[in-house]
């Protein structure tokens, strides 16, 4: 495992799958959503084209913080349009930094304008204490002369 490993192989390890919504959708039901999968952030899709993402702190500083009612106010009226983005091929250094300039902690990843999966920070994280434990694994045998 490579600790600067490709979007595609942490898709490969952790799966693509991807929860979206409708602009449309009331934010409390995406609030539910995000709640009941134990996520931090939907993707927004119309007609199968990625128009923007929900996350909780889009509710947080749109809707409570003003104090809208989420069950009034539709994802389209908070949801954040303009999406950072990766590819499969960005590696995971690409996406940290990303992550940290755009101040994001969740990209879609897009492959020929199409939806392919989503990386949190969460899962660049665990990538890299992944790589890290396996080359650290690594040395420990070579030094020791000890076979694995």
């Amino acid at each position: 495992m490579n600790a600067n490993g490709t979007i595609s192989e942490i898709l490969h390890h952790k799966g693509n799958h991807v929860w979206s919504i409708s602009p449309e959708t009331m934010v409390f039901d995406a609030i539910q959503l995000m709640a009941d999968k134990n996520i931090g952030a939907l993707l927004v899709t119309q007609h199968g084209n990625l128009v923007g993402i929900l996350t909780e702190r889009d509710y947080t500083r749109k809707v409570a913080l003003k104090g809208k009612s989420s069950k009034q106010t539709a994802v389209k009226e908070i949801l954040s349009g303009q999406v950072i983005h990766a590819t499969p091929d960005h590696t995971v250094e690409d996406c940290m930094r990303l992550m940290t300039e755009h101040r994001v902690r969740h990209l879609p990843v897009l492959e020929a304008g199409q939806i392919i999966g989503i990386v949190s920070i969460g899962d660049l994280v665990n990538w890299i204490i992944s790589a890290q434990s396996s080359t650290i694994n690594l040395l420990q045998t070579y030094i020791s002369g000890v076979p694995a």
